[in-house]
């Protein structure tokens, strides 16, 4: 039997919350069709992962001060991002005792144990492997770095996948993968990031898809400019909105 949640808070990105918003609207009609309460605390903002990530800690923890008081009387959070969730659960209890702050620290750990990617949350937490999707294309996935590397969510998007009606899965070669993006990494390199870029893109071309899915824009939006420039017909798209989508839809 899976978890019993009353509410669901959404922590929905700054880049989803700038440039990909169908993603969070994706996130409200799947749990709402799910039978869940959803909140979206409107005074969450950015989660401080490029500041901590390219070293700028001081800046970074009135961020993390603010997203702990901002979600502190959730029952749990749940994101469209690896990324960020990574953040969450594996960086802000070491940037607090670093900055000597011992009841922040506190704090994010209580936080990191409610704090769950989309797709971990459906499948570990909820035991839920069909959400009653219909999705009619053929798609490959792109597992995230930070969802294999950090967070260890390796299964549960193909699980989710795999049980959309009408969805045709193949295969991506090396699909672990990096593609390039890696945030920050992508500006202060981006030669190599490109590189990195074209070789993903090639996988994903052979594969026959008309989408790629994966469960973080950012990786996605770096994807998707390639696959514009290169003219390629093919799409991308999170894994919320397949899992939103039904014949009705």
């Amino acid at each position: 039997m899976g978890l019993l949640v009353a509410t669901i808070d959404l922590f929905i990105t700054c880049l989803n919350d700038a440039l990909f918003p169908r993603t969070g609207v994706a996130m409200v009609t799947l749990f709402e069709r799910l039978g869940h309460v959803v909140r979206f605390n409107a005074a969450q903002t950015c989660c401080g992962q490029m500041h901590l990530n390219s070293g700028y800690r001081e800046e970074a923890l009135p961020l993390i001060r603010r997203f702990v008081d901002t979600f502190s009387g959730a029952e749990v959070v749940v994101a469209p991002s690896a990324s960020c969730v990574a953040m969450v659960r594996e960086m802000y209890v070491k940037a607090a005792e670093e900055a000597g702050d011992n009841a922040l620290a506190a704090r994010a750990t209580e936080l990191a144990g409610k704090t769950f990617e989309l797709s971990e949350f459906l499948v570990g937490q909820l035991a839920i492997v069909d959400v009653g999707a219909y999705f009619p294309h053929r798609v490959t996935y792109h597992p995230t770095c930070h969802s294999l590397r950090l967070l260890k969510v390796a299964e549960a998007p193909l699980q989710l996948l795999r049980n959309v009606k009408g969805l045709e899965l193949v295969d991506l070669k090396v699909a672990d993968q990096c593609c390039g993006f890696g945030g920050t990494f992508s500006v202060k390199n981006p030669e190599t990031s490109t590189a990195m870029m074209v070789d993903k893109i090639g996988n994903i071309e052979d594969t026959g898809a008309e989408f790629c899915v994966a469960a973080d824009n950012s990786c996605l939006m770096h994807l998707g400019g390639g696959f514009s420039r290169k003219g390629s017909p093919i799409k991308t798209i999170h894994l919320a909105e397949i899992l939103a989508s039904t014949e009705t839809s």
